[in-house]
């Protein structure tokens, strides 16, 4: 097979002359169609085993040579390819405005792949999706790309057999998302026959900064498109276990019985970052760790927590479930936020045995900086369920450790039985469910200690993804990039669960700018935030679930 390729691969002459380039890449590429009875023969073609579905896709990148393309994407399609989830009827058309031809972006995703990937490279599989490699240069703001857009997606969706399935992501600065689509919309690019063809948009975050922008983007989106061709990504929904949530709580007849204000004491969700801000200065600035984590990680992971049962796994029945908990969320009034919010900013300290800057010496970032880099709340549930039960979140830049996990912690057990015994206190149960970086779920429990007297101490289960499974090579878009092209929403935000999110975190960034610099409270780097985060879980008599 990969003699074939090799020999069929179509490459671009060079030059500026588009149509030319495009007419000699079609020409090459129906060459390949010819000898798809030869390909056909490699395993990369074969149905995979579970069944799914690889719909044939035409893969339109705008932002094609940004980091995310480079570090996220490009690599993600490649794991994917080689773990037997792409169609053989399948293209990539980067957009961007960098002049380029397609030898030479394919020649820049070949080095970029070989030196980026997390498995090793078989070069057959390399060649086959450099292969299905296209670049287009223009403005995003000129009409004119989109003119030739249109001219090249109908050449290559017929030398890739792609039938009219077109997948555009936005891997752009948010600035353009509404341009991009707009532009696609007045070209017809984005009509769509479910029952023939599919047009679909994949979008990053953020989406807005508020919910004021959130509202016009989500407006401007469905002046063009049905809310069901709109995928708003948010790579965390990647990771197996926040998958996994929902078969932990809904397949197993143990946990869901007590998953509620009975047994939970409350809850914590943690996404802390032993990084600082590093190059992203500009953008940290005008975000902050509030409206940078927040309003999707945070609200995304505390839904499948916290939501009901769905009716099925269709897609709409788990996101409408997950939307109803982010509406029961009790709004916050100013006191509210000061009685139940924190916000801090790092300064330098050690992480690792080496020394790090503060916030306010990094790069692009204002010397007399407001931006905070941590946050933290306490937030509640007005649910039948979750009624008295206190969620706590926090997510924060140079703490000690890189983690993102899930604490629940349930309510001790009467004392009474021990009244007579050594015993002077029961340890809660606790279940972990770690996200990252050691994707598992743990379980504490009491078992007697060994020995004449009854002493009660704490053991755990641990369970490790890649114990029992495997290590599978992933940067975290593998799943979320297949579910988009197999028009699978359940892992992607809707317009509604979006505006709600900001709604939540909108009045605590009103009281925080207001405060001004009386809202920011400094912590060294290396710890694990400013003690008023920890001040927050002392007053109702608990504390975080800290690493050493």
């Amino acid at each position: 097979m990969h003699s074939s390729i090799k020999q069929f691969s179509p490459r671009t002459p060079r030059g500026n002359d588009t149509s030319a380039t495009v007419r000699e890449e079609v020409r090459t590429s129906n060459t390949i169609s010819n000898h798809a009875d030869d390909l056909k023969e490699s395993p990369l073609f074969q149905q995979p085993s579970n069944g799914q579905k690889r719909p044939p896709t035409l893969f339109v990148v705008f932002g094609a040579q940004g980091d995310l393309t480079k570090r996220k994407l490009i690599p993600a399609l490649y794991n994917l390819a080689a773990s037997n989830h792409l169609p053989q009827e399948f293209a990539i058309l980067g957009v961007d405005g960098i002049p380029m031809n397609t030898e030479d972006f394919r020649a820049k995703i070949g080095q970029d792949i070989q030196e980026l990937s997390s498995r090793p490279i078989d070069t057959t599989i390399k060649e086959w999706l450099l292969d299905r490699l296209y670049y287009l240069s223009g403005d995003f703001r000129d009409p004119q790309t989109y003119a030739r857009l249109q001219d090249m997606l109908t050449q290559l969706n017929t030398a890739h057999g792609t039938q009219g399935n077109y997948l555009y992501y936005m891997a752009t600065a948010p600035t353009f998302f509404a341009e991009i689509v707009q532009q696609l919309g007045a070209k017809g690019l984005l009509v769509e026959d479910r029952d023939e063809f599919s047009r679909r948009i994949v979008i990053e975050k953020p989406f807005g900064h508020d919910l004021p922008s959130a509202r016009s983007l989500n407006q401007a989106l469905r002046d063009v498109l049905d809310e069901n061709q709109i995928y708003r990504i948010d790579h965390y929904l990647g990771k197996e276990t926040v998958q996994n949530i929902l078969v932990f709580r809904f397949a197993n007849g143990i946990f869901e019985p007590v998953w509620n204000r009975q047994y939970i004491d409350h809850v914590q969700i943690t996404v802390a970052e032993s990084l600082g801000v590093e190059h992203r200065g500009t953008y940290y600035e005008k975000a902050g760790a509030l409206r940078d984590m927040v309003p999707n990680h945070l609200l995304q992971i505390l839904s499948f927590v916290a939501m009901e049962p769905p009716n099925t796994f269709d897609p709409e029945a788990v996101r409408n479930e997950k939307a109803k908990v982010l509406r029961a969320i009790e709004p916050m009034n100013p006191v509210d936020v000061l009685q139940s919010t924190v916000a801090g900013q790092y300064e330098a300290g050690s992480i690792g045995g080496r020394s790090v800057l503060p916030y306010r010496a990094e790069v692009n970032v204002d010397p007399v900086s407001l931006t905070e880099t941590f946050a933290a709340m306490t937030l509640g549930i007005e649910s039948w369920r979750w009624e008295g039960v206190p969620f706590y979140l926090r997510t924060g830049k140079r703490l000690h450790t890189r983690v993102t996990e899930v604490v629940i912690q349930f309510k001790s057990a009467p004392l009474m039985l021990f009244r007579k015994t050594p015993v002077d206190r029961l340890t809660p149960n606790v279940l972990v469910i770690r996200i990252q970086p050691d994707e598992g779920i743990s379980l504490s429990f009491g078992a007697k200690i060994p020995g004449p007297k009854v002493q009660v101490g704490t053991v755990d289960m641990d369970f490790q993804y890649a114990e029992y499974f495997g290590d599978a090579p992933s940067t975290g878009y593998e799943t979320l990039l297949h579910d988009v092209m197999a028009g699978d929403a359940t892992l992607f935000q809707r317009s509604d669960s979006v505006e709600v999110g900001w709604s939540v975190v909108d009045p605590i960034v009103k009281v925080w700018e207001s405060l001004g610099l009386h809202a920011i409270h400094p912590y060294r780097s290396g710890t694990w935030g400013p003690p008023e985060a920890d001040a927050l879980l002392a007053k109702d008599g608990r504390m975080w679930r800290n690493h050493n």
